[in-house]
């Protein structure tokens, strides 16, 4: 320090050269501090998403019903950043006290006494922190838990869009999200309220200290002197940022970071599949055998799922597994994979695994990497198995044949599509044990024969081969036959044990249905989890093909992930960005009276400084000191100067208070909106943008930008606002009490200015990468989650976990070099402060007998407050910059292309139609713009009340009716419902006259009342009614609950055939003139399919149904049936 009153021989030299070098030395070892505990927090973040992972790909059946992809999203985008954070502010919990210490020694030193009555200020201001702490706690978990619910159901809605869509929800599941969101922004603003003080101590708490340190020093009838004022207020000032503002962080980010910790603790806690393998390696004879096999999926339950098992497999054998929907036989397969693990009994397995799921799962990738799933490239053999897979013919129609990129879901490529690549995927690897999960259920009857003939009994003729089936006519081929009801085996044996083959399956499957155990929904869920129906192989060990794949398929993997990259944005924000963000949040007048308050706060705040200042020169020469003899002579009673010190410094603490409070109430509401906003364009979105764009990368708006506009962005703003004010504060009373600083101040200006914009020219870019490769991360885990039973199967958790790193080492590439460039940019700045604070410091010496010693005081302490405000003043206006990305990304998707109007003027009449008469005119539809015709001049008539079925080849495009009906893209031609043209009503307005059973069933995570009537538009009767209809109401009846019985996501804890009937009953409900079934009974047994046509024909006798199936025995009673066949309907009486 310099002190302000010298001795004449005194030579203040050493003193300003010590300054200069604590102020040098403090600006490189600050950054270089925070650049390494910033890069430690990154490889802890990266680690713990490397856990999560692992861990999400190991989660068994029972733990999937515990947690939601929605959770697992949040933890890898919000609650693993807790990590960066803590980090940078750890050390400050100790760092914080120390530092106090130190200061009230110092203190001591100079004015005694007095000094702790401004540190009481300040431990009273500690001990509330950690109070504080306990609220952020408990406001981060209750928040947390409304950001997974509000995630889940926004991923849920995403993955069943097509349905969400066809049943006109989109506004109420925009209301239940946007109450799911209230509860989480409640939460949000009291954190924000909290942060808000903590900001707003840092701006007043310096100011209350002083003043309580002066007015106790008056008290006491002590001197105040320039020289006190000066060290009182430097130190004071030096003691600000890690005691008021770092302090305070710390303990908030320690307090959600142990939240955060807590809940991946008990998200790695969760069940997951045993590590002890059934699958032992080939020594000799391959076989699958099971002795007196009982196991349970929910050990709770008193019925088991499978119970008394006993068969043996061989090679060569084929062994049949049939029963009606919920028997078990899936869970049969996952018994052999070592998913269900036994409660009884003995599973014996040797030899590599092949599995093939009920519902076929794809990653995003190449046809042909999804065929070989890392094996290497033989040609000669791939040719084979798609030949035997029936693919040839379809591949030709791809653009880019077997290099045609799939996307999220599988598309472009139609349910028989994917199954038979999930078929060719398994006969690729040349396993010994082959579990087929009924893939002849999607594809026609002529694949089905062929898939049967060359596959199944040529290519596979030397495996052990255990189907899962409905069509009992491939029966006769099989080696054994397994009847299963209620998780027993009913009957086993060869096709000629039987006594009358045609009859007896059709008996005993009769009976099955007819005594079926409501119980087997709960307890016997043979899906497990969307989109394959059976859970698969648990393995840890790494499959080593998969690291020797050739570099065919390697290419693939590497395209894959520069797809997953999506566009961005150049240039700087706009203004149009800022005005949406800021006015989104609340009125112009409101953000007018902020401002105001904003420049009140800086007003008392200088105010208090100058009258402190006055306060001390008026003392200065009203007391007489003389050296060497100490005789004070005191004069007049202070007063005059106290109450408007303290009247200052009130206006201080309360204006900080309010600015802040109104500042993030005004932000988090705008994030609010923006987040309302965009999930309302989201829903009006057409379909093409959810084929187009994966679930991650949706997701990533949803949670990662979204909670940087709920947490960060506001914290950023207002302490950009408030540093920014108290620089232009101190700029000012430099220039009043030196003019010449303002020549250097200019100076710095301009520097500053260049600087800023280089830097921001690079860092917005930076950002812009960071958050763009995010996308890759979530969509690669939402992927995954999806696939888990089918990568577990064939053991390659090791090669996705590899591409689950790949993306986060790139990620991770990005967000370094952000921390490089913003850490280069401090430094620059600091380097430049200091400086200019040395230049002050020698120059105030020169200028010493020019100035009084409270004007010499007071600009040095600024200037060293410069030193600290002014650099962060410019990078935080550089992170808000690069923060308002996160606004541009949501607005991105609040502008995005709109499907046509929900409602038009022109309304139909309620009573509309009253006939179900459809008629096209020269209709032909694609899916995109620039995508190829799938329907060409359709000009079939469908009268009202006919029954018409729909055939074609698998993957010709017979679903493609359905999306022309509901104009899920816009077709080319007029369709005629009764008398009016679809194309000129609402969309709404069109979708709900029609009734849809879509090809994939898609349930959400809640009751079953939830599921069949997600809106409450229905009474129970009405409910157990549609129930009755689709043969699920003694089923339903049986659960813990009935209609109020919990589902997991996506339904999961029921088997795929009763999903589809669950969608069914949904579709009846809404009785309208029209309804389309779209192979919706694929995943049931004959006789429950018997029994549901029989009901829909007496039903809706008066209703036009249209059935689009694969069964010819579906559409044998049809009035009409439509045979689809190169791009064109062929129409012709039954």
């Amino acid at each position: 320090m310099i002190p302000v009153i010298l001795p004449p021989s005194t030579k203040p030299w050493p003193t300003p050269q010590g300054l200069s070098a604590c102020v040098l030395t403090w600006a490189f070892l600050h950054h270089l501090y925070f650049y390494h505990i910033q890069r430690v927090g990154m490889r802890l973040r990266v680690a713990v998403c490397h856990m999560i992972y692992r861990k999400a790909l190991r989660l068994s059946n029972l733990a999937t019903r515990e947690t939601s992809t929605g959770q697992i999203v949040n933890l890898l985008s919000n609650d693993v950043n807790r990590f960066d954070q803590v980090t940078m502010f750890l050390h400050f919990l100790w760092v914080g006290p120390l530092q106090a210490v130190a200061v009230t020694a110092l203190l001591w030193m100079e004015v005694g006494i007095s000094c702790l009555a401004g540190m009481a200020v300040l431990i009273l201001l500690l001990l509330l922190q950690s109070c504080i702490g306990k609220l952020f706690s408990s406001l981060w978990s209750k928040t947390a838990a409304y950001t997974d619910d509000r995630i889940r159901t926004v991923s849920e809605v995403i993955t069943g869009i097509r349905t969400v869509k066809m049943y006109t929800w989109e506004k109420s599941f925009a209301d239940l999200i946007a109450r799911l969101r209230r509860k989480e922004v409640s939460k949000i603003l009291r954190s924000s309220y909290l942060r808000g003080l903590n900001l707003a101590s840092f701006f007043a708490v310096s100011k209350i200290m002083i003043f309580v340190t002066f007015i106790t020093i008056v008290l006491l009838d002590n001197v105040i002197t320039a020289s006190q004022v000066f060290v009182v207020v430097t130190l004071f000032e030096a003691l600000r940022l890690t005691g008021t503002l770092h302090f305070p962080m710390a303990i908030e980010k320690v307090s959600e970071a142990v939240v955060s910790i807590r809940r991946v603790k008990n998200f790695l806690l969760l069940d997951e599949v045993s590590e002890c393998n059934s699958q032992l390696p080939s020594d000799g004879e391959t076989i699958v055998q099971l002795q007196d096999f009982t196991a349970f999926w929910d050990k709770a339950s008193e019925i088991p799922t499978l119970q008394g098992l006993c068969f043996t497999v061989r090679p060569g054998e084929l062994l049949a597994v049939v029963g009606p929907v919920g028997a078990g036989k899936s869970s049969l397969l996952n018994a052999v994979l070592g998913e269900l693990p036994p409660s009884q009994g003995q599973v014996t397995v040797r030899g590599r695994i092949a599995y093939v799921p009920q519902q076929p799962w794809l990653f995003p990738g190449t046809v042909r990497s999804n065929i070989l799933f890392g094996k290497k490239y033989e040609k000669d053999r791939y040719e084979k198995v798609l030949k035997a897979c029936a693919l040839e013919e379809d591949l030709q129609l791809l653009v880019g044949r077997d290099l045609t990129v799939v996307g999220d879901r599988g598309t472009p490529l139609s349910a028989g599509q994917k199954a038979r690549i999930s078929l060719a995927r398994a006969v690729y690897q040349d396993a010994d044990i082959y579990l087929l999960d009924d893939p002849l259920s999607a594809v026609d009857a002529g694949v089905s024969k062929h898939l049967f003939g060359q596959c199944i009994c040529q290519a596979l003729h030397e495996k052990i081969t255990i189907l899962v089936t409905h069509q009992l006519w491939y029966l006769k081929a099989a080696s054994q036959i397994l009847i299963l009801k209620d998780g027993k085996i009913m009957k086993k044996g060869t096709y000629v044990e039987f006594p009358k083959p045609g009859v007896d399956f059709e008996d005993i499957l009769l009976k099955t249905n007819e005594e079926a155990e409501p119980s087997r929904v709960p307890d016997s869920p043979t899906l497990r989890g969307q989109p394959s129906e059976s859970s698969v192989q648990p393995q840890e060990s790494p499959r080593p093909s998969l690291e020797d794949a050739a570099p065919e398929d390697q290419d693939t993997e590497t395209i894959q992930v520069a797809l997953s990259l999506e566009s961005r944005s150049e240039g700087k924000v706009d203004f149009k960005t800022y005005k949406d963000y800021f006015t989104a949040g609340a009125h112009w007048f409101i953000i007018i009276f902020l401002i105001l308050i904003n420049i009140a706060a800086q007003v008392s705040y200088v105010l208090q400084d100058w009258w402190l200042s006055s306060w001390a020169n008026e003392l200065s020469t009203m007391y007489a000191m003389t050296y060497g003899k100490g005789n004070i002579i005191l004069l007049s009673d202070p007063g005059w100067y106290f109450t408007p010190y303290s009247v200052l410094t009130a206006g201080t603490v309360l204006f900080g208070i309010s600015r802040s409070l109104l500042m993030f109430y005004v932000l988090v509401n705008s994030s609010q909106t923006l987040h309302k906003q965009m999930i309302e364009s989201i829903l009006r979105a057409p379909v093409l943008f959810f084929d187009r764009n994966p679930t991650g990368r949706i997701l990533n708006r949803f949670s990662k930008d979204t909670g940087h506009m709920d947490d960060l962005l506001p914290q950023i703003f207002q302490d950009f606002v408030q540093t920014f004010l108290l620089v232009m504060g101190v700029v000012g009373v430099m220039v009043v009490v030196i003019p010449w600083t303002v020549i250097p101040l200019i100076s710095l200006g301009i520097i500053f200015f260049v600087l800023r914009r280089y830097f921001l020219e690079t860092s917005r870019d930076v950002k812009r990468l960071e958050c763009a490769t995010r996308s890759p991360v979530f969509s690669h885990l939402a992927s995954s989650l999806q696939g888990r039973w089918t990568i577990r199967a064939f053991k390659a958790q090791q090669r996705f976990q590899e591409l689950f790193d790949a993306h986060q080492d790139l990620h991770s590439e990005a967000w370094s070099l952000s921390l490089t460039t913003s850490r280069w940019f401090a430094l620059c700045l600091d380097a430049i402060c200091a400086i200019f604070v040395i230049g002050v410091a020698f120059g105030s010496l020169f200028l010493a007998e020019t100035l009084n010693v409270g004007q010499v005081g007071l600009v040095l302490s600024l200037a060293l407050t410069f030193t600290v405000m002014v650099p962060r003043c410019v990078r935080q206006s550089a992170e808000a910059e690069n923060m308002m990305i996160s606004v541009e990304r949501v607005t991105e998707y609040i502008d995005l292309e709109k499907e046509a109007p929900w409602e038009y003027e022109y309304r139909p009449p309620p009573s509309w139609p009253h006939v179900g008469r459809i008629r096209f005119s020269n209709v032909s539809f694609r899916y995109s713009s620039d995508g190829p015709v799938v329907l060409r001049e359709l000009m079939p008539q469908i009268t009202s009340g006919s029954k018409v079925g729909i055939v074609g080849r698998t993957g010709a495009g017979k679903s493609s009716l359905v999306s022309a009906l509901f104009r899920l893209s816009e077709p080319e031609g007029r369709i005629w419902i009764s008398v009016i043209n679809t194309t000129t009503i609402g969309l709404h307005d069109l979708r709900k006259k029609m009734s849809v059973v879509p090809q994939e069933p898609v349930l959400f995570t809640g009751t079953m009342r939830k599921n069949l009537d997600p809106f409450h538009e229905h009474t129970d009767e009405e409910l157990w009614n549609a129930l009755e209809e689709v043969q699920l109401k003694e089923a339903v009846e049986g659960l813990p609950g009935k209609l109020n019985a919990e589902l997991a996501e996506s339904g999961s804890n029921l088997s795929a055939g009763q999903r589809q009937l669950v969608s069914f009953a949904r579709a009846i409900l809404r009785k309208n003139k029209i309804l389309i079934i779209d192979k919706a009974t694929s995943n049931v047994d004959p006789r429950t399919d018997e029994l549901i046509k029989k009901n829909i024909h007496e039903k809706f006798a008066q209703c036009t149904v249209l059935t689009i199936t694969n069964r010819l025995s579906t559409v044998i009673d049809s009035e009409f049936v439509m045979a689809y066949f190169r791009d064109r309907f062929f129409t012709g009486s039954t």
